[in-house]
C-alpha cells in the first residue's frame, strides 16, 4: 500500500485556466509530484479561492473569460507574497516582459512541452 503524502510535504498548486483540455493536461503532468492541485476557470473564482487558501504555486493563463491574468499577478502577490506565479500565454514576447515586470516568477509560452513545465515548476518549488 502506498503511503499518502503528509501535509508537510504536499504543496498546494492552483491552476487558473478556462480551457478544460489544457487544465487536464497540466493536472496529468503534475500528478505524482507531491502536489495538491486545484483548478478555477476565472479570475473571480481565483479571488474566492485565494481568500481561503494559500497555494505555493499558481499556474496562470493570460486570456480568461473575465480578464487578463497578466493584470492579476499583482493581486496574487499582494495577498500571498510567498506564492510563486508561472504565467502561461500564447502571446508574443512582449507579454513575457510585462508578466515578469508585474511580478510573475516565470513565463511559459504556448505551445509548451512537458520539459518546459517540469523545468519551471522544479525551479520555483525547490
Amino acid at each position: 500500500m502506498k503511503a499518502q503524502p503528509t501535509k508537510t510535504n504536499t504543496r498546494k498548486v492552483l491552476i487558473i485556466e478556462d480551457e478544460g483540455d489544457l487544465c487536464l493536461l497540466l493536472n496529468l503532468l503534475l500528478d505524482g509530484q507531491d502536489m495538491e492541485i486545484d483548478h478555477v476557470p476565472s479570475l473571480a473564482k481565483a479571488g474566492e479561492y485565494l481568500l481561503q487558501e494559500q497555494p505555493a504555486l499558481v499556474l496562470l493563463d493570460n486570456r480568461l473569460p473575465d480578464g487578463f491574468g497578466i493584470d492579476y499577478i499583482g493581486d496574487i502577490k499582494k495577498q500571498h507574497p510567498a506564492t510563486k506565479v508561472i504565467m502561461i500565454s500564447g502571446l508574443d514576447a512582449a507579454a513575457r516582459d510585462v508578466a515578469l515586470d508585474n511580478g510573475a516568477d516565470d513565463f511559459i509560452e504556448k505551445p509548451f512541452t512537458k520539459a518546459d513545465i517540469f523545468r519551471s515548476v522544479k525551479k520555483l518549488m525547490n
